[in-house]
């Protein structure tokens, strides 16, 4: 059976959602880096990085990072749909959020991270930049990869989108500046197959 690292409101809702759509039974263990307990201990023994989510396959194989994880799941069970039969622009939409939307969160919540001897006037001008670089990301997103979204019949990209829009205020920007899209990603929360899982994610 496959095993599925994740925590409350993480990456891991994603991930999920994509096993559901697919009809793949998994082992779901509780673990985060902020969060000590077995599930974290356990995690640590198969990605020492402690990053979730982690899937671990039934050959014990181990995959982590959210796109990679939900292209491998599109591309081994092409009957879920998570991919659409000519993928290239998925896959694109996958890299960008994976690329830059991460990217600037991992900055936003850890400034100290990328700055020697960050004080806090600092640390909070760069959280302040990310956040608009974040928002900015988000805009050419829903520009450039909005046409092509399907929220009454999610894949990957829908499902990665609306987790990882979650977060840095990403929403709330939408919702002003993008109503349109921002109410795809409404729909894709209310499918369902997911939606319990999005409202336990984010209660």
């Amino acid at each position: 059976m496959l095993t599925l690292y994740g925590a409350k409101g993480s990456g891991s809702a994603a991930i999920e959602s994509a096993l559901t759509i697919a009809g793949l039974p998994f082992r779901a263990v509780e673990a985060a880096s902020w969060t000590p307990g077995p599930g974290l201990e356990e995690l640590k023994r198969v990605n020492p990085l402690a990053q979730i989510p982690t899937l671990v396959l039934e050959d014990s194989t181990v995959m982590t990072e959210s796109a990679a994880i939900l292209i491998w799941l599109g591309l081994r069970y092409p009957q879920s749909g998570l991919l659409p039969a000519e993928p290239a622009q998925a896959l694109r939409g996958l890299v960008f959020i994976a690329a830059n939307c991460y990217a600037a969160i991992g900055i936003i919540d850890y400034p100290e991270r990328f700055c020697a001897d960050c004080d806090k006037p600092t640390h909070e001008r760069i959280k302040a930049g990310a956040t608009a670089r974040l928002h900015m990301y988000w805009d050419l997103f829903a520009d450039q990869f909005g046409a092509m979204f399907k929220p009454a019949a999610p894949g990957a990209l829908e499902l990665l989108a609306t987790t990882v829009s979650r977060w840095s205020g990403a929403r709330a920007h939408l919702k002003e500046h993008g109503p349109a899209f921002y109410a795809m990603l409404e729909k894709v929360e209310a499918d369902p197959r997911i939606a319990g899982i999005f409202r336990r994610h984010w209660p």
